[in-house]
């Protein structure tokens, strides 16, 4: 002790599990752990076999946490260093190596203190299974089927055939627990899976046939594998070839829930024997099994004895044996289909003094009344289940649940339900909660809901037939509203000037979500941007022209800003044929410039000329002074990127005048800075300081985030190259929080690159290679071609050149 400080050297364990980094450092901990076990038990150290009889797991999990092959869950990783004689001290130090190694694994940043943390590294490790049900009864004989289609080993060491994609081929009528089985096993089989679990529900049996369709299904699966928006191409064909890609070498279990048949998945097969596919579907899957080996298994309706136990977990053990009778009436009107079963068991467990001998006599009321449960069409058996279970909800609920089954996307938020019922959301969030009670609506993280399919159908049903169709008019309405003034606000919050004006006052009953800052307008795009495309056709269909051609100018900054540029053409493609269907020349004119934006961003110059051409013309002939400016601002943009900077210069000069001329102070800022900074392209900096001085201020006035943070690039541009390193730092650093700040990661990407010249000419090489280093991920990570100079900056630096 020196001062009351302890000089001992600490235990090597303990300093050991400080310097973990690794899956390997980590199993090499465990392994030191079970050889001073043995030696302090004066015994042979403990077989795989063993420990796994103890923890109660498969020897081959252990095998694979002893090797470093996967990465111990938390709450195992827990049991296994206790059966391994750690001290309460080591458990900690050991857990808290345990989750840095698992942060570590997944997200690497860098940092450096010139710029702050830059953008990270992911590999994503998808965990999407549903939760499994608490209460799951039967079905021993299939699960024993999946388990000998995918036996507990290492699936790399299978004896597949290379390139071979093992499939698993579930198929049943509508309601019979597909989905029940495969989750329930998937979760038991999770660990054998350490690079994740992907789960899609692709809606091939939608009444209204919302399918997720094999396209927008790839690009749900690689944003989950980390694969950024704009890395994914428009080529199907080379979608697919990127998802295989990103899938090579990795060991996933990949879901994939309700098919329509087997050319629905075909594009989202991997060819990894490594992974394991599970597919259900109502119809049979001969397709893959005839073309790619799929193994079959045919979920058939349950045995009445396993249809009781069902009951019996659900509503309780002792209820159910007071009534026997009762109980196997219930289990014969619900023909062994587990969701009736469900729906009566949620039905007797709210209600817990009514006797099931009451339920009984309902189901068989409703047998002759609305299609009785029969054993030879159990979907129809569920549409009385569903009738009696539906006439039990308030009546204020009924009607949200009819409503919903006119929503067109996946999930629904509270407010947007409140539009559609047109009711405040204080009204309407204890009306949801009573239709999850009831089994009727499934609850999601982040207060968002959905209906099961063929609760869709039958809330759909309800609809027409109990709704007046000026009702369901006028609440499709509200809810169209509700997204066009909700994205609307979202948008002004991301880029106050570029989004029209909402079209007319917000109908009645409409409650619209208000982003009050640009985290909280992203939050919201990335939670809503599919249901938007859902709601664009909605409202074509609707006939609701003005109001679609709203959603895709409002939806076009965030689109571009998270680089999802081949979403951003497409809905633009659609904007512009709407535009021309209706005569509608000036949003004609708005998808012509938002196309050209996104082929301007990915390279394409030749396709974006022709559509700033286009849109110019379309301004010139409606007189529209602020469009042409913006116009011309883009092909200032274009002839940049072409490196024709004195056209760029005329072009930035001439939408100053149209600007002034229309007296648009936001868009005079934005091209002073364009003036300025192609002064600095030209060489000319003094000129760049007095553009952009001017721009700077006039901007700042007007509290624009995205035109300081341009101008703040330009200004430190030209301090750059009239040698002054540090005011030029001073400056990039002002325009690089602004943009992390919006979002703009393009944008981020190109002021990173800009402050590693900074460090390279100061001679500070530490921070040049941290900020290229970190702009080429992002572009990388964009499929932008702007990340090969940077590259061979970044590559020069270090020698890899």
């Amino acid at each position: 002790m020196v001062h009351g400080v302890d000089t001992r050297p600490p235990d090597r364990l303990v300093r050991d599990a400080a310097g973990a980094r690794t899956v390997d450092d980590l199993a090499a901990l465990l392994r030191a752990l079970r050889r001073r076990h043995a030696r302090r038990e004066g015994q042979r150290v403990l077989s795989y076999r063993v420990l796994a009889t103890r923890a109660g797991w498969s020897h081959t999990a252990v095998a694979e946490y002893l090797t470093g092959k996967t990465l111990p869950p938390t709450d195992r990783f827990d049991v296994l260093v206790g059966l391994l004689g750690a001290s309460p001290v080591e458990r900690g130090v050991l857990a808290s190596a345990r989750d840095r190694v698992d942060e570590q694994r997944r997200v690497t940043v860098p940092m450096d203190p010139a710029v702050g943390p830059v953008e990270p590294v992911v590999r994503a490790v998808p965990r999407q299974l549903p939760p499994a049900l608490g209460h799951f009864s039967g079905r021993r004989t299939e699960l024993a089927q999946l388990a000998r289609l995918a036996p507990a080993t290492d699936p790399a060491r299978q004896s597949t055939p290379a390139g071979t994609v093992r499939i698993v081929a579930v198929s049943g009528t509508a309601g019979v627990g597909k989905t029940t089985l495969v989750v329930q096993w998937a979760h038991q089989v999770a660990d054998r899976f350490p690079d994740g679990q992907l789960y899609l529900n692709l809606r091939g049996f939608d009444p209204d046939g919302s399918v997720t369709e094999p396209a927008t299904a790839l690009r749900l699966l690689l944003d989950a594998l980390g694969v950024p928006p704009a890395q994914v191409p428009d080529d199907p064909d080379a979608q697919t070839a990127l998802y295989r890609t990103t899938l090579a070498g990795r060991r996933l279990l990949i879901v994939l829930d309700n098919a329509r048949d087997s050319g629905h998945v075909r594009m989202l097969l991997p060819s990894s024997p490594q992974c394991l596919v599970v597919v259900t579907s109502r119809h049979q899957l001969t397709g893959l099994v005839a073309a790619h080996g799929a193994q079959p298994l045919t979920l058939d309706l349950l045995h009445p004895s396993d249809a009781a136990e069902l009951l019996r977990r659900r509503v309780g053990q002792r209820r159910c044996a007071a009534e026997p009778t009762a109980v196997d009436e219930i289990v014969a009107r619900c023909a062994g289909l587990p969701l009736a079963l469900a729906v009566v068991a949620a039905r007797a467990v709210i209600a817990p003094r009514m006797p099931l001998a009451a339920l009984a006599t309902e189901l068989r009321v409703a047998r002759h009344r609305l299609d009785a449960l029969a054993p030879d069409d159990p979907q129809l058996g569920v549409r009385a289940v569903f009738s009696w279970s539906y006439q039990a909800l308030s009546p204020s609920a009924a009607q949200l649940f009819r409503l919903l089954g006119i929503h067109p996307g996946p999930t629904v938020s509270a407010p947007a339900a409140a539009s559609l019922a047109g009711l405040p959301v204080a009204r309407v969030r204890p009306l949801l909660a009573e239709l999850v009670r009831a089994n009727l609506l499934n609850a999601y993280p982040g207060g968002r809901h959905g209906l099961h399919d063929l609760l869709r159908v039958y809330a759909a049903e309800r609809a027409r037939e109990l709704e007046t169709g000026s009702a369901l008019d006028a609440a499709l309405r509200r809810l169209v509203d509700h997204y066009v003034r909700s994205a609307y606000q979202a948008d002004q919050t991301l880029q106050p000037n570029p989004a029209p004006t909402v079209p007319g006052p917000a109908r009645p009953g409409v409650v619209a979500e208000l982003p009050t800052d640009s985290q909280a307008a992203l939050t919201w795009f990335a939670a809503e941007h599919t249901v938007l495309e859902a709601v664009f056709d909605a409202a074509v269909a609707a006939g609701l022209r003005s109001e679609a051609l709203h959603l895709t100018q409002v939806t076009y900054t965030y689109l571009d800003r998270r680089g999802h540029w081949s979403a951003l053409t497409v809905m633009q493609r659609s904007a512009l044929q709407l535009a021309r269907q209706v005569g509608d020349v000036a949003a004609a004119a708005v998808a012509h410039r938002n196309i050209a934006r996104a082929y301007t961003r990915t390279s394409r110059y030749a396709e974006a000329e022709g559509h700033l051409g286009a849109a110019l013309k379309l301004e010139q002939g409606r007189g529209d002074l602020a469009r042409q400016g913006l116009t011309h601002l883009n092909l200032s943009l274009l002839r940049e990127r072409q490196e024709r900077h004195r056209e760029a210069l005329a072009h930035g000069r001439t939408a100053y005048e149209f600007y002034a001329a229309a007296g648009d102070r936001r868009g005079e800022g934005k091209a002073l800075n364009v003036v300025g900074w192609q002064h600095a392209r030209l060489g000319e900096y003094a000129e760049t300081l007095t553009w952009c001085g001017r721009a700077l201020q006039l901007l700042r006035e007007l509290g624009d985030g995205p035109g300081q943070a341009s101008t703040w690039h330009s200004l430190g541009y030209a301090y750059q190259h009239l040698g002054d390193p540090h005011e030029a730092a001073v400056c990039y650093q002002e325009a690089l929080e602004l943009f992390r700040r919006l979002g703009d990661r393009h944008l981020e990407a190109l002021v990173l690159s800009s402050l590693g010249e900074v460090g390279h000419d100061t001679g500070d090489l530490a921070a040049a290679e941290a900020c290229w280093g970190a702009a080429v991920r992002i572009l990388d990570s964009l499929r932008h071609p702007d990340a090969e100079p940077v590259r061979a900056q970044l590559n020069g630096l270090t020698g890899r050149g």
